[in-house]
């Protein structure tokens, strides 16, 4: 399996998240076998971990997010502290 990282992600002691791209056959969980291919995410300081595992609508839907900074910690920040109506 091809686990890649960003190029970003310098020389920070081995604190990444990796990527990788299987079958959805091959990925080891039920409700992801008929996709025909899945997103594996895993921390690479825990390479022996089960990865998170993804279709590719939900890694697509998950970096549009990404794009769009909806991720940014003051956002998440703004959104936890925000009243509850």
């Amino acid at each position: 399996m091809d686990w890649r990282k960003s190029s970003r992600s310098g020389n920070n002691g081995g604190h990444c998240v990796e990527v990788a791209v299987v079958r959805g056959r091959d990925c080891g969980v039920a409700n992801k076998v008929d996709e025909e291919f899945v997103v594996l995410v895993r921390d690479s300081k825990n390479p022996g971990r089960e990865p998170q595992v993804f279709t590719v609508a939900e890694w697509d839907a998950f970096l549009d997010g990404v794009s769009k900074r909806e991720f940014d910690s003051a956002r998440l920040i703004e959104d936890f502290t925000a009243p509850v109506l």
